[in-house]
């Protein structure tokens, strides 16, 4: 009888370490579908937000084209002086 106890108690302190196990696996793996969810969301947001910075930039280039040759130019001067190492 002692024997059958002790199996029995070890058969179910398997059982609830399975069922544990089971269910930290699967929360991970909700959490892990939920994070792969908003990471796509928040790329998508970047995308539109990127494609919305191009729109306002080529907006402000036909508007004001002498401008935006002064920025480039300057830029391209700071740059060039950054890389040069001067």
């Amino acid at each position: 009888m002692e024997a059958t106890d002790n199996t029995n108690r070890v058969d179910e302190t398997i059982d609830r370490v399975k069922s544990g196990a089971h269910e930290a696996v699967d929360k991970v793996a909700n959490a892990t579908s939920q994070a792969a969810g908003v990471l796509g969301q928040k790329g998508e947001q970047l995308k539109n937000a990127e494609q919305q910075f191009v729109e306002n930039c080529r907006g402000y280039i036909h508007e004001n084209p002498v401008a935006s040759l002064g920025i480039a130019i300057g830029a391209g001067f700071l740059l060039s002086r950054l890389m040069s190492g001067r």
